[in-house]
């Protein structure tokens, strides 16, 4: 059997190589869903990496050939969807078929057999957070199709022959999950510290500025309310309050800005988050009312986790305020809030849906960043804020949307064990 192990581990060793390649090029990410043309690039990528293993296949008895060009097919689907999946499975079908011989049908059959069990199975896979196991419950489903497939044409192996084949293919296909996993986890911290060293850098401007303009602003807006208060000019009288709340608005950012330059201390206590959650709600419920919108709260379960309340509070009640404000008020709204333990144990997800106007896929991208806003009168500070308050708390902030549907913000929190008292 070792003539076995020189075209596996070239299989192996295409199929990684251009993984990584691909992530060069296009960072794995589940924050970002896939454009057209990355859709395009991920499937020739996928044909590419099939057709390198099929020109280097496993020769075992006259026409009939083993290799691992189904893998390709069955990762480009599982993350890429429909379209990477079927165009890949196209073009190695094609390919397939030209290069011919005895069995091309079979080598046809069972590349179209992985793209239906990946297909299948993509959405719940996707949800599952332990990937490594359903992949195997994913391969299971599809060995028993390619063994049918075998049994009943092709003439029988060697037993040694497909236990060796099906565990390099299995243990490919199974490390190419984990590795994909590690790789998007590692591309999300890597945007995290490039957002934290912007965040550092608008803080050093912000320190460096808002307190020398604050200054005049407060003088110029004091004698303002002085000249107001005498004068008998109908012209100040008409815009003096125009002017004092654009005067206000301005040391609004200002302060805003302040928030975020300097480090601010944590007061770390147990917080109870479902007395935080319904504060929160309750707070901004007449604003809710006021623009036509439903303030929604599912709580599940009790979570404390040991952090500064008043932090906690300004990010979750930024939040729920940036939700009410996506949605049009003449149209009118909701906003849903719901508390649940999260997918890992230890940690509480708090989940915000509005059915707003959304975001497209270039917003989504800058949401947080310095001067970002997708508001008309808005500074970009809200969310920027609340991303680094977040971040503080050691949680994670997590933003879905789409464009005139809605937009999901999803915060990862840790737990700390208290009895209620």
């Amino acid at each position: 059997m070792i003539y076995l192990i020189k075209p596996l581990i070239v299989n192996i060793t295409i199929i990684f190589s251009l993984l990584f390649n691909l992530n060069m090029f296009f960072p794995f990410s589940k924050r970002k869903p896939l454009t057209f043309k990355q859709q395009t690039v991920f499937a020739f990528f996928s044909a590419f990496a099939a057709l390198l293993c099929m020109l280097y296949p496993i020769e075992t008895l006259g026409d009939t050939h083993f290799d691992l060009r189904m893998i390709p097919i069955l990762i480009v689907t599982l993350y890429g969807g429909i379209y990477p999946g079927i165009l890949s499975t196209i073009i190695v079908c094609i390919v397939r078929f030209f290069i011919g011989g005895q069995f091309f049908y079979v080598g046809i059959a069972v590349s179209i057999l992985a793209f239906i069990v990946a297909m299948a199975f993509r959405p719940v896979f996707l949800k599952s957070v332990n990937k490594g196991l359903y992949g195997l419950l994913i391969l299971t489903f599809y060995y028993m199709g390619y063994i049918f497939i075998l049994y009943n044409t092709v003439s029988y192996l060697d037993i040694g022959f497909y236990f060796i084949y099906f565990l390099a293919f299995s243990v490919t296909f199974i490390s190419l999950i984990l590795v994909i996993e590690r790789l998007i986890i590692a591309n999300q911290q890597f945007d995290e510290t490039l957002y934290l060293e912007k965040l550092s850098t608008i803080g050093q401007m912000a320190a460096a500025f808002a307190h020398e303009i604050r200054n005049p602003i407060t003088t110029v807006r004091g004698f303002i309310q002085f000249m107001n208060a005498d004068t008998k000019d109908e012209k100040l009288k008409q815009f003096a309050p125009l002017i004092l709340d654009e005067l206000d608005r301005t040391n609004k950012i200002i302060t805003n800005y302040l928030t975020v330059a300097k480090p601010t201390a944590f007061s770390l206590n147990y917080i109870d988050i479902n007395k935080v959650l319904i504060d929160s709600v309750e707070l901004l419920r007449p604003f809710g009312s006021y623009r036509n919108v439903t303030l929604e709260l599912e709580l599940a379960g009790d979570h404390f986790i040991y952090s500064d309340d008043q932090h906690l509070k300004q990010a979750l009640m930024n939040i729920i305020k940036n939700g009410i404000e996506s949605i049009e008020e003449e149209n009118g709204g909701f906003v849903k809030i719901s508390k649940r333990d999260g997918d890992v144990k230890g940690f509480v997800e708090i989940s915000f849906v509005d059915n707003g106007i959304g975001m497209t896929v270039e917003q989504l991208e800058k949401i947080g960043l310095p001067y970002y806003t997708t508001k008309s009168k808005g500074t970009g500070l809200g969310s920027m804020i609340t991303n680094r308050l977040v971040h503080e708390m050691k949680g994670k902030i997590h933003y879905e949307s789409k464009e005139n549907l809605g937009t999901r913000v999803t915060v990862v929190l840790p737990t700390a064990s208290k009895t209620r008292v």
